[in-house]
């Protein structure tokens, strides 16, 4: 699908980051682009950076892991757009968080944006699409949906339900013309690492990324295969390049993801062993960001 100055794209997520970068890009095709999050501020100021790209942005303040939210994004979207050719559910959020210290509170405001979201916008979104047997749905999931990390379960289980979700509805769209697509990033340098649940995940992350050289050398292994962080713009470039090509397997934004994918369906204990490094480092780092249970 060729997105043009008749297309409308709604966006979730996007006051920052990709959905901001993704946002700009098909403005600058002309499109007309409906920008969902929660802070109005921020989605004010890519509004204008979308019209001065030469779309035209509609804003909607909305929180979409609330169900009736979700109800009135959709029925707006009509009232002002006119119809949805293209659904970007983009909106997340992680947790940081060991399984045990993970609260039910946590689980199920990490549950509903990250999953009841999908099926609350691509649901009221379906009739739209196959009333004309044209539409596009991208999922942006993550790598996380593919493998395990420590200390966000939660939202490992939730990119996981992503990819599973999108699966079915491909499975259910199979005589449509209504393409439906996960994409699944690795490391992209936005707000997402401080955003998260309980604490900021990426300080974990990194504080595991530096004690994992101490660890593969005590183990007398390699480094961890970790990916090089990439901007928000260069993911978006590859959801709009996915959005446009229609039919398509499952898309990784970085380099060499494919690959690990393959070779964690194929044996996860070896992938296991070989992020063991930075697993061990993360262990060490949360229990001393962590209050020892007694």
């Amino acid at each position: 699908m060729i997105i043009d100055r008749s297309s409308v794209v709604l966006l979730t997520g996007a006051s920052s980051g990709i959905g901001a970068s993704l946002a700009v890009m098909c403005g600058a095709r002309g499109a007309t682009v409906v920008l969902v999050a929660r802070r109005a501020d921020r989605l004010a100021t890519v509004a204008d950076e979308v019209r001065a790209a030469g779309g035209t942005p509609v804003v909607i303040v909305a929180d979409v892991s609330s169900e009736a939210d979700c109800e009135r994004v959709v029925r707006t979207t009509i009232e002002q757009a006119g119809t949805v050719d293209v659904l970007v559910n983009n909106a997340g959020r992680g947790n940081c968080a060991s399984v045990e210290d993970t609260t039910t509170e946590q689980l199920q405001s990490i549950m509903s944006l990250n999953v009841n979201a999908l099926f609350w916008l691509t649901g009221r979104v379906l009739p739209i699409m196959k009333a004309r047997n044209s539409g596009s749905i991208i999922t942006v999931a993550s790598v996380a949906g593919k493998m395990g990390f420590p200390f966000n379960a939660a939202y490992v289980a939730a990119k996981h339900a992503a990819v599973g979700f999108t699966a079915g509805l491909r499975a259910e769209l199979m005589a449509t013309n209504i393409h439906a697509t996960v994409v699944c990033p690795d490391g992209v340098t936005t707000e997402w690492g401080t955003a998260t649940e309980g604490s900021p995940i990426g300080d974990l992350f990194m504080k595991g990324i530096r004690a994992s050289k101490r660890y593969a050398q005590q183990l007398e292994r390699p480094l961890p295969p970790l990916k090089r962080m990439i901007s928000a713009d260069d993911a978006a470039s590859v959801i709009l390049s996915a959005i446009e090509a229609g039919r398509s397997n499952d898309v990784y934004t970085h380099d060499g993801s494919y690959e690990q994918m393959l070779a964690v369906a194929a044996d996860r204990m070896a992938q296991e062993d070989a992020m063991a490094p930075l697993y061990l480092g993360m262990i060490e780092a949360y229990q001393e960001l962590t209050p020892q249970r007694t």
